[in-house]
C-alpha cells in the first residue's frame, strides 16, 4: 500500500488532549518528519503537555490563532508545509452552548482560513497537490444521537463481539456509519458539521487533497479537567460531588487517546483521499456506569475501602439537547488499514486513573489556572 511521507508537518491544536498525544507519538516514532505545532494556548492549551518531546530537533512550537489567515499564510511558506493534521476546535458541549460564537469562529472560520492558506500555498508549487495532505479530526456528535435499544430478551449491559475481535458493551444495534447524514443536535457539534463540509468542498471544488476521520470520546492522560474522566478522577480524589446529568443513562463509546493517535498517524500516511474514516473504541459505556467504574479504581488505588465514594454522586438537571447515545462503527478502518483498538478497557481506565493520580502537580496547574499566566508571561516578554 502507498504510504504517504510528509517531510514539514503542520499541527494545530498541538497542545491539546488528542493534539499532544499525536504531536508525542510522531515526534517520537518518525523522526525524519520535522513537526511544527500551531496553537493558540487558550485554555485547554497547555505547552506542559509536550514538555517530553520539547528538546526534539524535528519539533517546533508556533503560537498562533488558526483563524489569523496572513500568519498561517505566511507560516505554510516559512515552513514549507506539505501536510496538515487539523486538531485544533472548541470542543466542550456546555461551554457551546453559552458562547456559540465563539465556536463558530474557530471550527469553521478556523477550519476555512486553513483550507485557504493551504489551497493558495500548495497551488504556487510546482508539483501543486502531489505529496500534499489536509487532513480533519471531527467527532461523532455530527451524526446526532442513536437509540438506547437491545435484542429482545437480553438486557444491557450485555458483551458482543465487535468486528475487531475485542468485546465491547453494546446499547443498541445501530451504529455510526462514514454514510450517515449529518444530524447535529448542539452547537459545537453543528460547527463541526460544517466544518467538515468546508474541508469536503475544497476537494471536491478544488481538488485539495483532503481526508476527514470521526472519532468517539477519547480517555487518556492529559486531557482538561472539565471532561468527565479527568473532572471526576480529581473530584474523587478529594472526595467533592459527582455531578451526573439527568440518570446517567447516556451512552459513549470511549477511546484510549494513544489508540487514537496511532490511528491518525496511520490514516495520514496509509488512508485515502477524499476518504472518511470512523475512528472508535468499540466499547460502550453508560454515564452512570462508567463513573462507578471511575470511583471504584480511585478508591482501590488510594488504598480505600472500594466503592467506598458512590455516595459522591448527585444527580442534576440534564444538559439542554443531550444526546442518549453515540457509537462508532470502525469496520472501514479496520479492513482498509489493519487498524483496531490495542487496549481493553479496562487496562486503559486503570493507565488513566494512575496517570492523574501519580500527576497531581499538573492537575493543579491546570485547574488553578497558573499555567495560563506561565505561558502567557513568557510569550509577553518575546
Amino acid at each position: 500500500m502507498y504510504e504517504f511521507v510528509p517531510r514539514r508537518l503542520l499541527v494545530t491544536g498541538g497542545c491539546g488532549f488528542m493534539g499532544s498525544a499525536f504531536v508525542r507519538w510522531v515526534a517520537e516514532r518518525r523522526p525524519e518528519v520535522r513537526v511544527t505545532v500551531l496553537d493558540k494556548l487558550t485554555y485547554a492549551g497547555n505547552l506542559a503537555n509536550l514538555k517530553d518531546v520539547e528538546n526534539k530537533p524535528n519539533y517546533k512550537f508556533v503560537k498562533m490563532d488558526i483563524c489569523d489567515f496572513d500568519g498561517i499564510y505566511k507560516l505554510m511558506q516559512d515552513e514549507h508545509v506539505d501536510g496538515i493534521i487539523h486538531l485544533a476546535a472548541e470542543s466542550h458541549v456546555d461551554r457551546s452552548i453559552k458562547d456559540p460564537f465563539t465556536f463558530a469562529q474557530t471550527n469553521v472560520m478556523g477550519t476555512l482560513s486553513l483550507l485557504q492558506a493551504a489551497k493558495l500555498y500548495w497551488e504556487t508549487l510546482p508539483e501543486k497537490w502531489e505529496g500534499k495532505r489536509f487532513y480533519h479530526i471531527s467527532t461523532d456528535e455530527v451524526y446526532g444521537a442513536l437509540e438506547l435499544t437491545h435484542p429482545q430478551g437480553i438486557e444491557p449491559p450485555f458483551s458482543t463481539k465487535a468486528s475487531s475481535g475485542k468485546h465491547h458493551l453494546a446499547y443498541g444495534a445501530k451504529f455510526f456509519t462514514e454514510d450517515l447524514k449529518y444530524q447535529p443536535h448542539s452547537p459545537y457539534s453543528a460547527a463541526k458539521a460544517s466544518s467538515d463540509h468546508f474541508v469536503r468542498a475544497f476537494h471536491d471544488t478544488y481538488g485539495l487533497p483532503t481526508i476527514v476521520t470521526n472519532c468517539s470520546n477519547n480517555y487518556g492522560p492529559y486531557q482538561f479537567p472539565e471532561k468527565l474522566i479527568p473532572l471526576f478522577i480529581n473530584n474523587i480524589r478529594h472526595r467533592k460531588p459527582l455531578p451526573v446529568y439527568g440518570k446517567g443513562e447516556n451512552v459513549r463509546d470511549w477511546l484510549f487517546v494513544e489508540d487514537h493517535a496511532r490511528a491518525i498517524d496511520l490514516i495520514f500516511h496509509e488512508g485515502k483521499i477524499a476518504e472518511t474514516y470512523n475512528i472508535g473504541g468499540f466499547n460502550e459505556w453508560k454515564n452512570i456506569d462508567l463513573i462507578k467504574v471511575l470511583i471504584n479504581t480511585v478508591d482501590r488505588l488510594l488504598g480505600r475501602k472500594e466503592g467506598e465514594d458512590l455516595d459522591l454522586i448527585t444527580y442534576v438537571t440534564d444538559r439542554a439537547g443531550h444526546d442518549l447515545r453515540y457509537a462508532i462503527d470502525s469496520t472501514k478502518l479496520q479492513k482498509e488499514l489493519g487498524w483496531e483498538p490495542s487496549l481493553q478497557f479496562e487496562e486503559g481506565i486503570e493507565k488513566t486513573v494512575r496517570w492523574y493520580l501519580d500527576n497531581q502537580e499538573w492537575m493543579d496547574n491546570v485547574t488553578s489556572g497558573d499555567y495560563q499566566k506561565y505561558y502567557d508571561d513568557m510569550y509577553k516578554n518575546r
